[in-house]
């Protein structure tokens, strides 16, 4: 090797950095993502405050339509015109990617000791020796109610199943508002913010949900049909022709001030924020008796990969340790309220919504959605039957006990519980 060469080398070297802070030239990471709704807050808040301290890192955020994400995810991978870093939906589908190949194994990665064991779960293997995604956030269920409302018809801030519908009952009766404001035609609304929402506290959070994946319980049993049970009580108070109202329908009804409760996920927080023009606040779903334990929905919602095929892996591993960062929790948590970090590091936000629901993690048990993990590998999906027979429910086509009955028949069809 020629002097000149190897001095050349060298100088190459030093300007590349032994940290890979900087770089001889620009690199630019894409990230791919179903969120398009968070696009300005990417662009005005994150890739600003990450591209400061890290000189010769670009980053760019390139989401799809959600309904779309991971089909165009999936043909890009293939095609290996995918981004650096994938947006990680949580548990089977991440796995699945993992599985084949197309994410890098993070487990060592610094930064992922900034989470607990339950906020990794969503994004390793069943064994949990291999970590995938950077856990980001999760999102909460519960109700969202309109303050104003509630103050004009003297109705206190249900705890109980019996103080609920009887505040349904008295929003009713007066007629000035629609009592709930959810339709059941796009389906994934009845399960998403009904079933999964309420039946945490009828099937003992996560010590239903592992009995279910043990096989030690069923679908037909009374901790899983009682939420059906519920359910099939909303459909006098969700107005009329709610079996025909969408999603954005449900959105706009509460927005406009009429409806006076809206099921929900704390994700709806930010949207809320922007249109409705009365005060707002939430509650937990209301259990059976005064001082019973109350449990939630906490659902581990959104991590992020690297591409195992990315050319830029240094600099994508550099981005995703800032992501594990209690820097990244504080900035993404209060640019996006109701997404709520799942960094182990406190983090403070200011909006008073989002502050009360996850408030409740200090007073109830925090579980996730009962489908996601493992129980819809199969066909007939249970997740995808869940939104089906929810919607039945509520609509009155179906009996509860009927609909628990196809749903694990459904399962038996394809699920063995491993001994």
């Amino acid at each position: 090797m020629t002097t000149k060469l190897l001095t050349a080398l060298l100088l190459g070297t030093s300007i590349l950095g032994s940290a890979g802070v900087a770089y001889a030239e620009d690199v630019t990471l894409n990230i791919e993502s179903w969120r398009g709704d968070d696009l300005a807050i990417w662009k005005d808040k994150l890739i600003p405050a990450f591209e400061a301290k890290n000189p010769g890192i670009k980053v760019v955020f390139a989401p799809s339509a959600p309904t779309e994400y991971d089909a165009a995810l999936g043909a890009k991978l293939a095609a290996g015109s995918a981004g650096d870093l994938i947006t990680c939906r949580p548990f089977d589908k991440s796995l699945e990617l993992f599985k084949k190949g197309n994410l890098t194994d993070l487990s060592a990665l610094p930064g992922m000791e900034n989470f607990s064991p339950v906020a990794k779960a969503a994004w390793q293997t069943d064994d949990g020796k291999a970590s995938f995604c950077v856990p980001m956030a999760s999102v909460i269920h519960g109700f969202i109610y309109n303050k104003d409302a509630f103050d004009k018809l003297g109705i206190k801030v249900p705890q109980t199943r019996d103080e609920f519908f009887a505040a349904l009952d008295k929003i009713k009766a007066d007629g000035t508002y629609i009592p709930m404001a959810m339709g059941t035609k796009d389906l994934w609304e009845a399960a998403t913010m009904g079933y999964q929402n309420i039946g945490p506290n009828y099937w003992k959070g996560e010590d239903g949900r592992a009995a279910l994946i043990k096989g030690e319980q069923k679908l037909t049993d009374k901790g899983w049909v009682a939420p059906f049970e519920e359910l099939a009580k909303w459909k006098s108070y969700l107005g009329d022709g709610f079996e025909a109202q969408t999603y954005p329908d449900s959105q706009n009804l509460f927005t406009l001030g009429r409806a006076a409760i809206y099921p929900a996920g704390s994700w709806e927080i930010g949207l809320f924020n922007t249109q409705a023009q009365f005060k707002m606040g939430a509650f937990p779903p209301p259990v059976e008796k005064a001082g019973d334990t109350c449990y939630i929905s906490d659902h581990t919602d959104i991590g992020m990969g690297l591409n195992a095929a990315s050319k830029h892996a240094d600099a994508a591993k550099t981005f995703l340790s800032w992501v594990a960062s209690p820097d990244f929790a504080t900035i993404y948590a209060n640019a996006l309220p109701g997404f709520f970090s799942l960094n182990s590091s406190p983090v403070k936000m200011e909006d008073p919504l989002a502050q009360e629901f996850v408030s409740w993690r200090g007073k109830c048990k925090s579980t996730i959605r009962s489908t996601y993990q493992i129980l819809s590998r199969g066909t007939p999906n249970l997740e995808n039957e869940t939104w089906v027979q929810s919607a039945n429910v509520i609509n009155g086509t179906v009996t509860p006990e009927d609909a628990a009955k196809k749903l694990q028949a459904g399962l038996d069809s394809w699920y063995k519980p491993a001994k």
